[in-house]
């Protein structure tokens, strides 16, 4: 039944998901509306709130030493801003018609219908777990959450063998391969792919290959796992491809994330190819004045192809959250859409990446210059200067800047910042041989890598 308030006359906002776009829609409503017009009740069925999902390798690496390190916000801190948190709850079921939730206490199982006036969906992703056998054994791991992150830490502390086997090579992949290394474990990691961080160019990928094997890693590519060999006891002991076996005491999968949807589309609710959610600029669910969605749930534009697409970061589950809680407020706010920018490490070597790869402006139908440059992060004499390579692409004939990816040393991952304001602002690459970028010879060489390469993309622009 429909728990109706007869004799509250606020409006309610109900908030599914107690992470980075949900939490921060609570707290940015909350700030523009006090609790006497507006009450929020928001649901969350982990352990955690507010916290980085980017840093638990890091944390599992040893280089964050403490989980409390990656909580921004605790539960007793949003309720001491008058939100009604509800940890280890999960909501079950999205009544659109009647506007109500059902949430389950995930300990004791009881359920309860919760009534909304607006309502935020910030589910997240979910790890892509593939259907194997064995891939539910004990010692497989998934890690999206903190829950996951400490029971994969539990899983170390208690196994007894040093071998761990990482399933894909994309960013989670190749930072929880760098943080097992870290912790001792001989390390082989099983990607799909031609080289590892499929979201940069084959070419580039190379580089990051050659990086992994300098640290100690073992590369397998163009290898699919088939299935997750176990003991007698039923834990894991080795990965099996089409050709080979791989023992493991521990795996990691770190294939990728999908939209958590499972809710929406049970209730009705706009996805996209992706499976994420469809939205409008102001982050509304399409269709529903009241109903609004962010983070990892959801799909947005990519300003550089003018097509949805789901990319799962904080940067921009945030900033959903803030539009979100200003839209709920009363206020006016949109996200414009996003052009994928990214940046991770492995040991030193850091990449970055941002508009199209190769593959993106083929589907879509561009056709495009492509160039690569090697460079320096400073001025060739000054002590540590250190190798970059710059990797550009440019649409044939206009010269509008597609994509830019970075592979180098220190120095190298934040120079993509330039290419995303540059393709933010739909810049061709002759404009960007113009910019007015800070120059000192210990920071950068007179010719910046990412103007170099804009050069030289503008030469063969002109001459296609």
């Amino acid at each position: 039944m429909n728990m109706s308030r007869t004799r509250d006359t606020r409006e309610r906002l109900v908030v599914i998901g107690g992470d980075a776009a949900g939490m921060s829609a609570a707290s940015q409503a909350r700030r523009m509306r006090g609790p006497d017009e507006l009450e929020i009740v928001a649901f969350e069925r982990g352990h955690f709130t507010s916290y980085s999902a980017c840093g638990i390798p890091y944390w599992v690496g040893g280089d964050v030493a403490e989980r409390d390190e990656l909580i921004a916000r605790t539960p007793e801190e949003h309720r001491a801003r008058d939100i009604d948190l509800r940890m280890r709850t999960e909501v079950v079921e999205i009544d659109v018609d009647g506007q109500r939730v059902r949430a389950r206490d995930v300990d004791s199982g009881a359920e309860s219908w919760t009534a909304y006036d607006k309502l935020v969906i910030a589910t997240g992703a979910r790890p892509i777990r593939p259907d194997m056998p064995g891939v539910d054994a004990p010692g497989v791991h998934g890690v999206q959450t903190l829950d996951d992150g400490q029971a994969l830490i539990d899983t170390l502390a208690r196994t007894r063998g040093r071998r761990a086997v990482v399933v894909g090579a994309g960013y989670i992949g190749v930072e929880m391969a760098e943080a097992l290394i870290n912790r001792g474990y001989e390390v082989t990691v099983v990607n799909r792919g031609s080289e590892p961080m499929s979201m940069l160019d084959p070419d580039m990928g190379r580089l990051v290959h050659e990086a992994m094997e300098g640290l100690g890693i073992t590369m397998v590519n163009e290898a699919a796992v088939t299935k997750v060999l176990t003991d007698e006891d039923g834990r894991v002991r080795a990965v099996a491809t089409e050709d080979a076996e791989y023992p493991a005491d521990v795996v990691v999968l770190g294939i990728g994330v999908r939209p958590e949807t499972t809710l929406a589309k049970a209730a009705g609710l706009p996805l996209g190819s992706h499976g994420g959610l469809l939205t409008d600029l102001a982050m509304r669910v399409r269709g529903h004045e009241n109903i609004w969605a962010g983070g990892d749930c959801v799909e947005v534009l990519d300003l550089v192809s003018g097509q949805e697409r789901h990319i799962a970061l904080g940067t921009h589950a945030n900033k959903h959250g803030q539009v979100i809680g200003t839209g709920v407020g009363g206020g006016y706010a949109t996200f414009p859409g996003v052009v994928g920018t990214a940046v991770s490490k492995v040991c030193d070597l850091e990449i970055a990446r941002t508009g199209l790869r190769e593959k993106d402006a083929r589907r879509v139908g561009l056709q495009f210059v492509s160039v690569t440059i090697e460079s320096t992060s400073r001025a060739g004499y000054y002590p540590g200067a250190s190798p970059m390579t710059v990797k550009m692409l440019a649409e044939r004939r206009t010269g509008r800047l597609l994509g830019v990816q970075i592979v180098g040393r220190e120095g190298a991952a934040k120079r993509v910042d330039i290419a995303a304001v540059a393709l933010t602002a739909g810049m061709t690459v002759e404009r960007m041989t113009a910019l007015d970028l800070g120059y000192a010879p210990p920071f950068s060489p007179v010719w910046d890598p990412v103007l170099v390469a804009a050069r030289k993309a503008a030469a063969k622009v002109r001459a296609s």
